[in-house]
């Protein structure tokens, strides 16, 4: 598999998203802005269906013991970690996507957007903000600490 595709997938997936895949295209010795970009890009690809069907499959996925189990512990995880989504809204919103910290991240900044009623048009380019402010600090981080690593002991 090409590594900017490899990069793009990593990037769209719920774990890992820009946080594993900027370290990666790194790792593989692709530009740094080229992986900034396929970062980016993949990334933001699940941001739109995840805004606009989390809550409507949410609720009809609820009708199952399972399901609503699974989604009663997602919810519940993200409030306890979203204050700042719920006290400023879209702006905390792309702060907490902002974070490079686990349970951060476009994934969980659309479960919160659901959870505290933020609308599509203002959770969208508070999330695409978010995601873009997020690739420049794991670049960063990602280049300082591989720095590190060159030049140490």
């Amino acid at each position: 598999m090409p590594v900017e595709l490899s990069v793009i997938i990593m990037a769209a997936l719920p774990i890992s998203e820009l946080r594993g895949a900027i370290p990666l295209g790194i790792i593989k010795d692709l530009p740094i802005f080229e992986t900034y970009l396929l970062a980016v890009v993949g990334n933001i690809i699940p941001v739109i269906p995840l805004l606009l069907f989390l809550e409507p499959v949410s609720e009809k996925l609820c009708r199952f013991k399972i399901a609503k189990r699974f989604f009663e512990w997602l919810y519940g995880r993200t409030r306890k970690r979203a204050e700042i989504v719920q006290k400023y809204e879209a702006i905390g919103l792309s702060l907490f996507v902002a974070i490079p910290l686990p349970i951060t991240g476009a994934w969980t900044g659309c479960v919160a957007a659901s959870l505290f009623r933020i609308r599509f048009r203002y959770a969208l380019p508070a999330i695409i903000f978010g995601v873009l402010l997020a690739g420049v600090i794991v670049t960063s981080l990602t280049l300082g600490g591989r720095q590190i690593l060159d030049f140490g002991p």
